[in-house]
């Protein structure tokens, strides 16, 4: 397995992530270029989000956003939570998603999280496989509204 260079989104990474988000969601509407760049903008000041690249010789090949939020519970510990997993199409299945996700875990845990959780829509048995095999487990039930 390559090792992918992990570091935080920048500014300058607005086309290459518009790019792999793409590989997400292809029929989501498009944004402008301005508009994603204004929300990269507003998502990299914020000290409790953390947009995860892996890179190779380049190319941003996977993402993740980790968030650190701020609880009552648990000993006021935070929990985390993981959204937006995604990995260009020609990179899957390679290790890099999987480099990313021990990543964000490694943060979480540093920021005392007592807690990492994420939630896929994806019923298929490789991706589910994906995340068991990356350390989550299937073992509580989600409920969601979708605006």
């Amino acid at each position: 397995m390559l090792r992918c260079t992990i570091r935080n989104a920048t500014i300058r990474d607005s086309i290459a992530l518009q790019d792999v988000y793409a590989h997400m969601h292809p029929n989501d509407p498009e944004v402008s270029e301005h508009a994603f760049r204004n929300a990269l903008a507003l998502a990299i000041d914020d000290p409790l989000q953390h947009i995860i690249v892996g890179e190779l010789d380049g190319p941003i090949v996977a993402v993740c956003t980790l968030y650190i939020l701020s609880n009552l519970t648990r000993g006021c510990r935070p929990f985390g939570l993981i959204e937006n997993v995604v990995t260009h199409r020609d990179h899957r299945r390679l290790g890099y998603g999987r480099q990313i996700l021990a990543e964000a875990t490694e943060r979480a845990a540093n920021a005392g999280c007592y807690k990492l959780m994420l939630m896929t829509g994806s019923k298929r048995d490789e991706v589910l496989a994906f995340y068991e095999a990356a350390g989550f487990k299937q073992n509580k039930t989600g409920f969601q509204i979708r605006f």
